[in-house]
């Protein structure tokens, strides 16, 4: 056993607050039909119903309407005039993939190559992982979880969508792969670096560059041949990817970045998303131009540049959706935001406060995070056909304010008893006590 997995181990067992485990255990399938009745449904694909009805069964949702949806043989839940909203998805997320940034047994999202496009997030998820539930608790009832950059990586492997909820990795994936994963490497260097330093830096730049070439031509030219023998996984892994069919998300925040990915995608035919892209806004008619889609991620950050205004970030958003650029919301989807993805719709929130239409902000954490993720014919809406993955709140979910009360997953109710709640109510019995 190496010294590191030793020192985590020992830190989890000395730590109550690290070793204490996951209370909630996953839900059972849905065995009879459900009926929600007497509340406000929000579709987001259509306006909202007044004293609607949402029948699901086996986990599909079978019904969306008025008096007019059947309940026979169905279970009723008076929900007593509460909101009816599909779960929100987190589309850029280390989720299951890092439970304490400070220990480094509960850390597993980076691999040492540059290039590791054979790396499949969802295998070294953490069904029980805490974060989850304290996650879920929130209304984010599905995760994008995706590998994250060493110091020299490039190609980081392929990423999957969870359900926030399961036994295992095979029971909470939804879909893998996702995408391909490629951090582009910035034109820009850092702020203050002595002429020594800037040397290496542009030298180390070009070489990631070479090795981003070099790959791409290598990955072509397996692509190309016939292999009797042994499969290379590193390249087989890039097949979908030159054949199109597999979207390559780019990381890239600066305009610089963005716009080199651009002009790489169209050279090699490549089908991109752009995941960051806190600088996308001014590159929003090219985007628009290409079809490309944007993963905003997070709006609670500052701004790249120190003569931008403070609030260039927040309304980042809002010019993409004028410029009508496809794009959805996350957070920065790094180790130190993955305790904070409960905070996704509020990510949102402050876009809707900086100009972005209230339904548009709505829509990039639920409809347009699942189309730009390839599964919108199961997520995003509430529509017949589509997964009963839902959640039941005594307001806007946007709002700071409101309570998820209920969610389902599948059909299936979830506990949403979680470590914040269970420390919460410890303190309030502590102070009520004295």
């Amino acid at each position: 056993m190496n010294l590191h997995r030793l020192l985590g181990l020992t830190l989890l067992a000395a730590t109550p607050a690290l070793a204490q485990n996951v209370v909630t255990a996953p839900a059972p399938d849905q065995t009879r039909p459900l009926v929600l009745v007497n509340a406000e449904i929000h579709p987001v694909s259509s306006a909202p119903i007044r004293h609607g009805r949402l029948r699901f069964e086996d986990g599909r949702i079978t019904a969306v309407g008025g008096d007019e949806v059947d309940t026979t043989g169905a279970e009723l839940v008076d929900l007593a005039g509460r909101r009816v909203y599909p779960g929100l998805i987190a589309a850029n997320s280390v989720m299951g993939l890092v439970e304490v940034e400070s220990v480094r047994a509960t850390v597993d999202e980076t691999e040492v190559a540059a290039i590791a496009p054979e790396v499949r997030a969802e295998i070294a998820v953490n069904p029980d992982s805490e974060i989850i539930p304290v996650t879920r608790a929130n209304g984010v009832l599905s995760a994008l979880s995706r590998p994250q950059p060493g110091d020299h990586s490039l190609l980081l492997g392929q990423s999957a969508l969870l359900s926030m909820d399961g036994w295992t990795w095979e029971t909470m994936t939804l879909k893998a792969p996702v995408a391909m994963h490629l951090v582009w490497p910035t034109p820009l260097p850092p702020e203050g670096l002595l002429p020594e330093a800037l040397e290496t830096w542009k030298k180390t730049l070009e070489e990631k560059r070479a090795t981003l070439r070099e790959a791409l031509r290598d990955a072509r030219t397996y692509a190309a041949a016939d292999h009797a023998g042994a499969p290379d996984l590193r390249w087989e892994a890039m097949r979908p990817v030159l054949r199109g069919e597999l979207p390559l998300f780019v990381h890239a925040d600066d305009a610089a970045s963005i716009e080199d990915a651009l002009a790489f995608a169209r050279k090699e035919s490549l089908r991109i998303v752009i995941v960051g892209g806190l600088e996308a806004w001014r590159l929003a008619a090219l985007l628009r131009q290409d079809d490309v889609p944007v993963i905003v991620g997070g709006t609670q950050v500052l701004p790249l540049r120190r003569h931008d205004p403070v609030d260039a970030v927040y309304a980042n958003p809002a010019r993409l959706h004028e410029a009508g650029v496809r794009f959805a919301i996350a957070s920065p989807g790094d180790s130190f935001s993955t305790s904070n993805e409960r905070n996704l719709p509020y990510q949102a929130a402050s876009a809707v406060a900086h100009g972005l239409p209230a339904d548009e902000g709505l829509k990039s954490v639920t409809l347009y995070a699942a189309q730009i993720l390839g599964v919108a014919d199961r997520l995003g809406s509430l529509e017949v056909g589509k997964d009963a993955t839902l959640i039941v709140t005594d307001g806007d979910p946007l709002e700071v304010t409101t309570r998820v009360e209920r969610a389902f997953i599948g059909g299936r109710e979830i506990d949403l008893d979680n470590r914040h709640q269970r420390l919460y109510e410890k303190y309030q019995r502590k102070y009520a006590e004295r």
